[in-house]
């Protein structure tokens, strides 16, 4: 029997995935090991009976905007940006469903051999039976990233927060890893992100949390035990609200 300290916050979260948290300490591509560790967190919220969509993105295998910036056509690279999406939500399937638990993946864009197409009402319907739906190929479109992809899934199926979970602690002035004196920010509102272009999320995405009054908790997914601590409560990462 559940006691009371361990009685999540919230009933239906979104967990919005980077790919690079895929890959580990790799440089390219997916780390089983990695894929392992966060599949067994995401069971953690299940066995607390909390309501999951994932959306992953796909920085592990291809990164759209980064290729066209190299000159290919930006539709294309974006295209290409989706499929990788597709096949990490594929890894991540089968990790969830070799623990257990009941997983279907939702595109956006028609790849019916290997997913279901996404249909709100649908994944919802999915959450509310227990299945643990993964959003593949962001929002379906170029120009979206998978970040404004999530804000709008959240948006579509009542998620009461989204978790992004990345491979650092949480918010920053600056980015860490090159400026020493960069500050954390326990917690942030999502003008301020807008306003001083901090790189948690992008821009669209955050004014979408923005305009529907969702809350975004960041993470580093690497710490054990990180998304158990989010839906129960505690104050870790950043709160961008």
């Amino acid at each position: 029997m559940e006691s009371e300290a361990d009685t999540p916050i919230y009933k239906r979260v979104l967990l919005k995935l980077s790919g690079e948290a895929l890959m580990g300490p790799t440089d390219y591509g997916i780390d089983t090991a990695s894929v392992d560790a966060i599949c067994r967190q995401v069971k953690d919220l299940k066995d607390l009976g909390l309501e999951i969509a994932i959306v992953v993105g796909g920085g592990n295998i291809f990164r759209g905007l980064n290729a066209s910036e190299r000159g290919m056509d930006r539709v294309t690279a974006d295209n290409m940006g989706m499929l990788a999406t597709v096949i990490n939500s594929l890894a991540m399937m089968d990790h969830l469903e070799q623990m257990g638990i009941y997983t279907r993946v939702m595109s956006a864009v028609g790849i019916e051999a290997f997913a279901e197409p996404y249909i709100r009402r649908r994944a919802v319907r999915h959450m509310e039976k227990g299945r643990l739906v993964i959003m593949a190929a962001g929002t379906g479109n170029p120009y979206f990233s998978t970040d404004t992809a999530a804000s709008l899934r959240a948006m579509e199926v009542g998620a009461e927060v989204m978790i992004k979970a990345t491979k650092v602690d949480g918010v920053y002035s600056a980015d860490p890893k090159v400026d020493k004196d960069a500050v954390f920010h326990r917690t942030i509102s999502y003008m301020e992100v807008l306003t001083r272009e901090l790189k948690a999320l992008d821009s669209t995405a955050v004014s979408l949390m923005m305009e529907n009054g969702i809350p975004v908790r960041v993470v580093n997914i690497t710490t054990p035990g990180i998304l158990r601590r989010v839906a129960l409560g505690e104050e870790v990462g950043t709160l961008i609200s």
